[in-house]
């Protein structure tokens, strides 16, 4: 059986992905907690280890260590056949993982970093905010059409799109606007072994 540990944070929708997509999948898994708010140079020696850039997600699988949370979405869903859709599907998977990773997981995190930690100057909220809300209208005319991401049902798609959404009022965005974007979130939450973020990554201590 493969030894697996994810460094993560709290705080952090791209760690949430991955530790969801672990506990969904029913892979086992050690799960460490890593305090952003500890200057990089201070992280702890084996975290510094499995991240080439100390950043959060890193995942350790039998001494290999891989980084950035989409690649290792893929990786779960090539090698231990987590929520990677259907047969067929898998082209559809990656341009999702792709699309993600350039839109709503770079908007929403980010507008969400500044209204709630770090202010940003107007015109650069007034951006993000356009931005996020583009990609929003995307995600609800999608599931007009279909349940999930994929026709094909919940795959990790869903988990890496919905992963900052959880914390949407952060970013002071009111999802009602996107009335297909709430019911796939239901849908979602509705899983069994599902978590919200605050729980599902609750350190010990430290933020």
């Amino acid at each position: 059986m493969s030894s697996l540990i994810l460094y993560g944070n709290r705080l952090s929708g791209h760690s949430y992905k991955i530790r969801l997509a672990l506990v969904l999948g029913n892979i086992a898994h050690q799960y460490r907690h890593v305090a952003l708010s500890t200057p990089r140079a201070e992280r702890p020696a084996d975290f510094r280890a499995a991240s080439r850039w100390d950043e959060v997600p890193a995942l350790v699988v039998d001494g290999v260590a891989m980084v950035q949370s989409n690649a290792i979405l893929q990786w779960l869903a090539e090698n231990k056949g987590v929520l990677a859709g259907q047969p067929g599907e898998r082209q559809a998977l990656r341009e999702w993982l792709s699309w993600e990773s350039n839109r709503i997981g770079l908007s929403l995190p980010n507008l969400r970093y500044a209204r709630r930690f770090a202010p940003q100057p107007a015109e650069v909220e007034a951006w993000l905010e356009q931005r996020c809300r583009a990609d929003l209208d995307v995600l609800d005319a999608q599931l007009a059409t279909q349940d999930y991401l994929l026709a094909g049902g919940l795959s990790l798609a869903d988990l890496s799109a919905s992963a900052y959404l959880w914390w949407a009022a952060d970013a002071g965005i009111d999802l009602q606007a996107w009335p297909q974007v709430g019911a796939w979130l239901a849908r979602i939450a509705a899983r069994p072994g599902w978590q919200h973020p605050d729980a599902l990554m609750a350190p010990e201590r430290g933020l």
